[in-house]
């Protein structure tokens, strides 16, 4: 029996995650849309995970040693496939059992060729002879042929076909190709509510139109996931911009990593099917029901059964804002913590836009890696570079699943003028980063904006993040320091205020961390909180389980992944683990230490995994405005005290639910969040529209004539 290690595997961990995201699925408190959102945010989430995880680790060699855990590669694929296997029955338990029986009950209702009425089908028929049969292809599978190149993550039909009469031969196997350009949920008309069709059972029910004078013998819709573990050999790289589109290419034609088949399906269209995809039986998913339950975000967001929703949150006017006042004039007056999405992300967006649009804006530098669809901040980069300001912006193209997106912005951005750096050489840029250059009466100011999170106004407004702006001298300086660092080739200079990576922020860290753990030898009350969405990293673990062992209180708030195992006697028995999974992705990282009475707080774009402290270029902020880091503690304490929606991690690596016990009153952090930010609102807005009955004065008669 293998000796317990002090570290939990980070693919089991991370499935351990996505179960907490599905618990919200079962939460019957919840509204049925919600609940479907988060089967949908699960199915996405496992998406992802077996493109990048699963297929990283297919593609080690089998003698290749094991984690911090202890697992090997082939260890670890076996034990996240059992895993995987449950989190995917669980997910059609939810769905077919749960959700689909109240949502029809509600109005919603999936419908099947089974029970449509015969005005339904009619209607349907005509759908398929106009919309869809002109769009669709039909591909034989002929022998010792390749398979199909499908598209990963579509649903296609698979089809088998009965033995052609003049040969002699068996089976015949074809693929019906369902493209992107279709609609997967397709409106069936009814006398009341929302009913609806999946694409693959309306091509399903017509197969004898698509094969005539052929017998259909069975189909089941099929969705191959492929591997996206392709990293660029930058050492051999030459036009980065090209290489990145090879690399998107080659992803396109990539292994199967993972097989969805309708659980419907014979066991000779199974066989056949694994033998053409050189599959693995542990990589294959029989569904009971629809493939692909990210596209249940469509049904979720249906806009005409709001009672089946959650209330919604708008994003409340920071009170650091006047209506109407410039974003300089207010950041010149105090530095500005923001807390999205409780506070608007509107002011980051317009920092941006009022750079582009003043006069006395010289330049503007940036750092892109996600934006949104069509980012208001782009074009306002884009607008500045044609009004022959100086724009910098570095768009990371190697940002996973946005590298497409990113191409684009950084060839419309150059077509605007713009100086546009595509990343580095053997890094990523993952910081949050803008720096505005404006000339004033008493000379150049620079205005900075930090934040936890990217410049993408969508994610804004469902990831919880923060953002620092300020005109401190010091942190202009740093931030012009970092630039001209990224984007020549300035070797790096010793920041005044910030730590960089992979520069020197690990070493501050671990040095916080370490002058903790002194003090507590000294006798000294010692504390750390930190926030994250991650923790990973073995080096930054064992200097918390020392910190722990010398009597330091470690509180972690990690979202997802967390291979530390705390309660553990000896090792972590003053380390606690809270995780909180809500209406919003909790996305923001924070660091406090308590440092003999005078805290240091932190916001960081980066996680404490190897990748952030070690390959790629994060920043680490420290908040020293007495309001704003007060403010950040208290955001701190109060996803700790979370019971609600909150999990603590045991030593064995499962997570209990906290519950409000005894006299301790509920606590649930993000409602907390909104009020805070809706009451604060309401005050500023009360003060700003006061009535003041200001007397006017005659004036004092001048002493000389």
């Amino acid at each position: 029996m293998k000796k317990t290690s002090n570290y939990l595997n980070r693919e089991l961990s991370w499935l351990a995650f996505n179960q907490r995201v599905l618990d919200e699925a079962a939460n019957a408190e919840r509204p049925l849309l919600t609940r479907l959102k988060f089967v949908a945010i699960t199915g996405s989430n496992l998406d992802e995970f077996m493109m990048v995880r699963v297929g990283g680790l297919q593609g080690q060699a089998p003698d290749a040693g094991p984690d911090p855990s202890g697992l090997t590669p082939e260890e670890q694929l076996a034990r996240v496939s059992e895993a995987a296997h449950a989190l995917v029955a669980a997910q059609y338990e939810i769905l077919l059992k749960e959700l689909e029986p109240q949502l029809e009950a509600a109005g919603i209702r999936r419908r099947t060729s089974a029970d449509l009425s015969p005005e339904q089908a009619q209607y349907i028929e005509r759908l398929f002879d106009h919309d869809i049969y002109p769009v669709v292809t039909p591909m034989a599978l002929e022998p010792d042929t390749n398979f199909p190149l499908l598209p990963g993550l579509t649903v296609n039909l698979l089809v088998r076909l009965a033995p052609d009469r003049q040969a002699a031969a068996g089976d015949r196997f074809a693929v019906v190709a369902l493209p992107r350009a279709l609609p997967r949920f397709f409106t069936v008309p009814a006398e009341r509510g929302y009913h609806y069709l999946l694409l693959e059972d309306i091509v399903a029910l017509f197969l004898a139109k698509i094969f005539p004078g052929e017998t259909v013998l069975e189909s089941a819709p099929i969705r191959l996931t492929r591997n996206a573990d392709l990293t660029l050999r930058e050492d051999q790289a030459g036009d980065l911009l090209e290489d990145m589109k090879e690399i998107l290419n080659e992803r396109r034609q990539s292994a199967c990593i993972r097989l969805e088949i309708g659980a419907g399906a014979s066991a000779h269209l199974l066989t056949h099917l694994k033998a053409v995809l050189d599959v693995e039986a542990r990589d294959v998913y029989a569904a009971p029901g629809p493939l692909g339950l990210a596209a249940f975000f469509r049904i979720a967001s249906t806009p005409n059964f709001p009672a089946l929703q959650e209330e919604e949150w708008p994003p409340q006017r920071s009170p650091a804002l006047q209506p109407d006042e410039s974003l300089f004039d207010a950041i010149a007056r105090q530095d500005i913590l923001l807390f999205h999405p409780y506070e608007s992300f509107d002011p980051v967006v317009r920092f941006v836009n009022e750079a582009a649009d003043d006069p006395h804006v010289l330049a503007i530098k940036q750092i892109l890696y996600r934006a949104s669809e069509n980012s208001q901040i782009v074009a306002a980069l884009a607008r500045a570079a044609e009004h022959d300001k100086h724009v910098t912006v570095l768009v990371e193209l190697k940002a996973r699943f946005d590298e497409a997106r990113n191409i684009g912005w950084a060839e419309s951005l150059e077509r605007a003028g713009a100086q546009v750096i595509y990343g580095l050489r053997g890094l990523k840029v993952h910081a949050k980063a803008c720096l505005v250059v404006r000339r004033e009466a008493t000379g150049l100011r620079r205005y900075v904006h930090f934040g936890t999170g990217n410049y993408n106004e969508k994610t804004a407004r469902i990831y919880s993040d923060v953002s620092l702006m300020t005109c401190n001298d010091d942190f202009g300086a740093d931030a012009s320091a970092l630039f001209n660092t990224i984007t020549g080739y300035a070797q790096p200079m010793p920041f005044r205020k910030v730590e960089a990576a992979p520069l020197t922020l690990r070493d501050r860290l671990l040095e916080l961390i370490q002058n903790e753990t002194e003090r507590s030898k000294q006798g000294q009350t010692a504390r750390i909180v930190i926030k994250v969405n991650s923790l990973v990293d073995v080096a930054m673990m064992d200097a918390l389980y020392e910190a722990s062992q010398a009597g330091v209180q470690v509180q972690l708030n990690v979202r997802g992944i967390c291979c530390l195992r705390p309660g553990v006697p000896g090792l972590s028995e003053n380390i606690s683990v809270v995780s909180i999974i809500d209406r919003y992705l909790e996305h923001a990282r924070v660091m406090y230490f308590l440092n003999g009475g005078e805290p240091l707080l932190f916001i960081s774009s980066a996680d404490w995994m190897p990748r952030n402290l070690d390959r790629r270029v994060e920043l680490l902020v420290p908040v020293e405005d007495p309001a704003a880091s007060a403010r950040l503690l208290g955001i701190l304490e109060t996803c700790l005290a979370d019971n609600v929606q909150g999990r603590s991690l045991q030593g064995d690596g499962t997570w209990a639910r906290l519950k409000p016990t005894g006299k301790r009153k509920a606590v649930h952090a993000q409602e907390a969040f909104f009020k805070l930010a809706r009451d604060a609102a309401k005050a500023t807005s009360v003060r700003q529209n006061e009535v003041v009955f200001e007397p006017v004065r005659p004036a004092k008669p001048d002493a000389k004539p």
